[in-house]
């Protein structure tokens, strides 16, 4: 059973940061690509990052310069350094792998920039 748990989550100042983890089971971690995505209220999910089995990465424009994605294959894990955060990276931020065809999702951890 695959399963993609996130956390790291909360609430932070603008200007603060947060380091998102994504923690992968069922799955040979170090073949897949992995992303984060963000879904904020009454707005379209948004891809934010995306890193390859390789490592190489990309970023939404949104938020480069700000946002790091790395990963360890050891660990099985991914994730998000999220620097100079703005109101506007309020969002619930999710795991995904990929796989060819297959796309597997977690639950999500929530990110709120509020003073």
């Amino acid at each position: 059973q695959v399963q993609l748990v996130e956390s790291g989550g909360g609430l932070v100042q603008p200007g603060g940061s947060l380091r998102l983890s994504c923690a992968a089971s069922g799955i040979i971690f170090s073949i897949y690509n992995m992303g984060w995505y963000r879904q904020a209220p009454g707005k379209q999910r948004e891809l934010v990052a995306t890193i390859t089995s390789s490592g190489r990465t990309n970023y939404a424009d949104s938020v480069k310069g700000r946002f790091t994605i790395s990963r360890d294959n050891a660990r099985s894990a991914v994730y998000l350094q999220m620097n100079s955060l703005k109101p506007e990276d309020t969002a619930v931020y999710l795991c995904i792998a990929d796989y060819g065809p297959k796309r597997f999702w977690g639950q999500g951890t929530q990110v709120t920039v509020s003073s």
